[in-house]
């Protein structure tokens, strides 16, 4: 357990795989105290990119395991497997505030979310309810911001799961971009060929 609060920051993506990139987040988000806990909010489909092909949903959360398994404030969440499915950021924050009513959730999101979130699912409703944190993913500026939308101004860790996954079908070197038993995983299961 982290310090005893209960503010969690839920990171939802599709993580194939997770990259150190998002562990650096993750991990700027705790040291800054926005949050005791970063749950890594695996999503078996993206209503937004639902005609990419993604890694099995249980290879791409035991890669969240091993990434994660020295990281006390971080969860590898399964929580959106057992919903409805695309998953809709809205619907999976309400059915988390039913479960664990003993937390406040934020979500964190990119700076390119954040400029399309007007298409997201109510996310008006997300924003008022829950509130949101944007992390930058270029070299953009703070923009302006509606009450209950903080900038995380972290440095850019130019890493993306795409990179990671043409570089493995290249034979190419991931050891710097991935945990070391991400890295492991992914050649002992030849994913990404």
């Amino acid at each position: 357990m982290c310090d005893g609060r209960i503010r969690t920051v839920v990171f939802g993506g599709s993580f194939d795989p997770v990259h150190n990139g998002h562990i650096a987040l993750a991990r700027e988000v705790v040291g800054r105290g926005i949050a005791s806990e970063v749950w890594f909010m695996l999503t078996p489909q993206n209503p937004h990119k639902q005609d990419c092909r993604l890694t099995d949903e249980n290879v791409r959360l035991q890669m969240l395991r091993i990434a994660l398994e020295d990281e006390p404030c971080f969860v590898a969440c399964d929580f959106e497997f057992s919903l409805p499915r695309p998953s809709y950021t809205l619907n999976t924050l309400d059915a988390l505030e039913k479960a664990y009513p003993d937390r406040e959730f934020i979500l964190l999101v990119g700076a390119d979310n954040w400029a399309k979130f007007d298409k997201w699912y109510k996310g008006d409703e997300i924003v008022r309810r829950f509130g949101l944190v944007v992390y930058p993913r270029g070299n953009e500026e703070a923009p302006s911001l509606p009450p209950g939308v903080v900038w995380l101004n972290a440095q850019l860790h130019d890493i993306s799961s795409t990179q990671v996954r043409s570089l493995v079908a290249a034979g190419g070197a991931i050891s710097n971009l991935v945990a070391p038993g991400v890295c492991r995983y992914i050649i002992e299961n030849e994913l990404y060929k």
